[in-house]
C-alpha cells in the first residue's frame, strides 16, 4: 500500500483530508475557475491552436494532477513559457488543420519523456541548467510570445517566422495602415487593467479586464467597426482521442516534444520547490516529473496540448486560500459545467483582449532585476544569459532551447576542465598554507612544492593537472625533493586520471622529486589503492595533512625552517 501511496501522492492526501480545508478549497476553486477559463483560450491562441482546446487542456491535467501531483497547491494548465515553443513545433506541420495541429502538438511526448525521467530519478537533470541560463532563454521565449501575440493586439495578421522578421512585419503593418484602432484601444485597455491589479491579491485583474473588454464590445458595438471575437465555443465535454501522426513527422515531434518536456519541468520544478519551501511540505522532484508527465499525457488523449505550472494562477490559488489539490479539482469541474451550459458566454470575448492576457504573461516572465545583480557580481555569466537569450529570438525557440543546453553543458563542463590550481606557501599572520598568489608574502619551503587542485580528476582534466605540476616545479625558486599534493578537494579520480597520475610519478622521479598526496579523503583513497598507485607511489608518501606532510619533508632532509607560526598549527 505505502508503494502505491508514494505513487498517487492525492490519495494520500485524500486520507489526511481535514474537515476544515474544505469551505476554503471550494471557495479558491471558484475563484481559480473564473481565471483559469480567459487564460486557457488566449493561451491556446498563442500556441496557434482553437481556443477550446486551452480548456480542454485546462480541465483533464487539473484532475490527473490532483492524483499523481505532490505538490499541495501549484496549478497546472496552458502556460505562456510553452506557447512559443508549441508555436515553433505545429506551425511548420499543421498545414493549417487546427485538429492535426492538436496531435501534433507533442503533449504525448513531453509527457512521456517526464514519466520516464521521474520513474528514472533523473529530477535533478533541470538543476543542471544555471540562474543565467534559465533567464536566458526564458526572456527569449517572453520576447517571442510577446512579438507573436502583437498582430492580434492591433487587429490585423502578418505572414513571417521568428521575433525579429515578426517584429519588423508588424512595424510595416502599422505603418501601411493595417492597425485596427478600436481593437488596439480594447487590447491597451485590457493590458493595463491587468497590470495596475497585478500585485493586489484580492480583486481578480484577469476577470476583469476580460469582463470589461467582453462588454466593451456589446456597449459601442464594436463588431461594426471589425473587432474581432472570439466566438461560441463547442459544447460538451472533450471526448477521448488517440492521436496520430504520420512518419514524417515523428522526428520534429520528437525533438519538440522533449524541448517542451525540458521547459515544462524547469518551470514546474522550480516554482515546486518554492511553494514546499513556503509551505514547510517537502516535494520529491521524481514524482513532480511524474506528475506533470502524467496530466501532460491525459491533456494528448483528450484533445488538449502541453502544459506547465502556472506562476500567475498558483499564487491566486493561494491567496483565495486553497489548502490541498481540491481548489484544482473544483476549478476543474466549474470549466467542465461551463461547456455543458453556457458555451456562448464568452462569444464576445475580442481576441484583442485575449492577446492583451498573453502579453501581461509574457512580460512577467521577463527577468532584468536579477541580471542587473548577476552583471555586477560576474560579468560572464552575465554573458552567458544574454547569448542564450539572442539565441532563442534570433534561431527560433527550440534551437534557442538547444543552444542553451549546449552553453549549459560545455559551462560545467568548463568549471571540471580548466579548474583552478595553487601553489602553496605560509603567510605571516595566517594558520595553514595558502595561495602564494594571492598572499605575496607567504613564504615557500626549501625543496618542497605544496600544489593544491580544486577539482575532481578525470579524463577531461588529467592532463592538464599534470600540466599544472611539472609548471609549478619549473618554477620553483629552489630544487625540488618533493611534491605534495594537497587534494581535499579532489572528489573523484577516474581510470584516465589515475593512468596520468602514474606517468606523473614516474617522470618525477626520473628527475629526483617525490610525489605526494596529502589529504586524501577515503574514497578516493580506496580507488588509487584499487587503481595500484598506493603501491606504485608508497604508502609513506600518504599523509593525512598538508603540516603532516611538511613536518615529514622537514624530518626527512633536515631541513632547517624558521615557520612564522613556530610551526605550532601545521596539523
Amino acid at each position: 500500500m505505502k508503494h502505491w501511496i508514494h505513487w498517487l501522492p492525492g490519495l494520500d492526501t485524500l486520507r489526511r483530508y481535514e474537515a476544515a480545508w474544505l469551505p476554503r478549497d471550494i471557495s479558491a476553486g471558484l475563484v481559480l475557475a473564473a481565471m483559469l477559463v480567459p487564460v486557457g483560450i488566449a493561451y491556446a491562441a498563442a500556441s496557434g491552436l482553437p481556443g477550446i482546446n486551452g480548456l480542454y487542456a485546462t480541465i483533464v491535467p487539473l484532475l490527473i494532477y490532483a492524483l499523481f501531483g505532490p505538490s499541495r497547491i501549484l496549478v497546472l494548465g496552458p502556460d505562456s513559457a510553452l506557447a512559443a515553443v508549441i508555436l515553433g513545433v505545429v506551425a511548420p506541420l499543421s498545414g493549417g488543420d487546427p485538429l492535426r495541429a492538436v496531435t501534433l502538438a507533442g503533449m504525448i511526448v513531453s509527457g512521456t519523456v517526464c514519466i520516464l525521467a521521474g520513474i528514472a530519478r533523473f529530477g535533478f537533470v533541470t538543476e543542471l541548467l544555471s540562474k543565467p541560463i534559465r533567464y536566458g532563454y526564458m526572456n527569449g521565449i517572453a520576447l517571442t510570445v510577446l512579438v507573436s501575440q502583437l498582430p492580434k493586439f492591433f487587429g490585423f495578421s502578418i505572414e513571417s517566422e521568428g521575433p525579429l522578421r515578426s517584429l519588423w512585419a508588424v512595424a510595416s503593418g502599422i505603418l501601411e495602415g493595417k492597425a485596427n484602432w478600436p481593437a488596439f484601444a480594447i487590447g491597451l485597455g485590457t493590458l493595463t487593467i491587468i497590470l495596475l491589479l497585478k500585485n493586489n491579491k484580492r480583486l481578480p485583474g484577469i476577470l476583469i479586464a476580460v469582463v470589461a473588454a467582453t462588454a466593451a464590445v456589446g456597449v459601442f458595438d464594436l463588431a461594426h467597426y471589425e473587432v474581432r471575437v472570439l466566438g461560441s465555443l463547442p459544447q460538451g465535454l472533450p471526448g477521448f482521442a488517440v492521436p496520430l501522426i504520420g512518419h514524417n513527422d515523428i522526428l520534429p515531434v520528437l525533438i519538440g516534444g522533449s524541448a517542451i518536456a525540458l521547459v515544462s519541468f524547469a518551470d514546474t520544478s522550480v516554482l515546486s520547490r518554492t511553494y514546499a519551501a513556503r509551505l514547510g511540505t517537502p516535494v520529491d522532484p521524481n514524482q513532480e516529473m511524474v506528475g506533470l508527465g502524467a496530466a501532460n499525457v491525459a491533456a494528448g488523449f483528450f484533445q488538449g496540448f502541453p502544459i506547465s505550472s502556472s506562476s500567475s494562477r498558483t499564487p491566486v490559488a493561494e491567496a483565495a486560500g486553497a489548502c490541498t489539490q481540491l481548489t484544482s479539482v473544483v476549478g476543474a469541474v466549474v470549466i467542465a459545467l461551463l461547456l455543458l451550459v453556457a458555451p456562448n458566454l464568452l462569444q464576445h470575448l475580442p481576441t484583442a483582449a485575449l492577446a492583451a492576457v498573453v502579453i501581461a504573461s509574457a512580460i512577467g516572465l521577463f527577468e532584468v532585476t536579477d541580471l542587473k545583480r548577476i552583471y555586477r557580481i560576474q560579468q560572464w555569466e552575465f554573458w552567458l544569459s544574454i547569448a542564450c537569450f539572442v539565441g532563442v529570438a534570433v534561431l527560433g525557440v527550440i534551437p534557442g532551447i538547444g543552444l542553451a543546453l549546449v552553453i549549459a553543458i560545455a559551462e560545467f563542463l568548463w568549471d571540471g576542465w580548466r579548474p583552478h590550481s595553487a601553489v602553496l606557501g605560509r603567510a605571516r599572520g595566517v594558520k595553514g598554507y595558502h595561495d602564494i598568489k594571492r598572499y605575496p608574502d607567504a613564504r615557500l619551503i626549501p625543496g618542497l612544492v605544496l600544489f593544491r587542485w580544486d577539482a575532481p580528476l578525470f579524463f577531461a582534466n588529467a592532463e592538464f593537472f599534470n600540466e599544472r605540476v611539472m609548471d609549478a616545479v619549473a618554477k620553483s625558486p629552489t630544487s625540488v625533493r618533493w611534491l605534495v599534493v594537497a587534494a581535499e578537494p579532489v572528489t573523484s579520480v577516474d581510470v584516465t586520471a589515475a593512468d596520468f597520475i602514474g606517468e606523473l610519478d614516474e617522470t618525477l622521479r626520473a628527475k629526483g622529486i617525490e610525489l605526494c598526496f596529502a589529504e586524501l579523503k577515503d574514497p578516493v583513497m580506496d580507488k588509487l589503492k584499487r587503481f595500484g598507485l598506493f603501491t606504485q607511489i608508497g604508502e609513506s608518501f600518504f599523509f593525512p595533512t598538508v603540516g603532516a606532510a611538511v613536518s615529514s619533508f622537514l624530518k626527512t632532509y633536515d631541513v632547517e625552517w624558521e615557520d612564522w607560526e613556530d610551526r605550532e598549527d601545521e596539523s
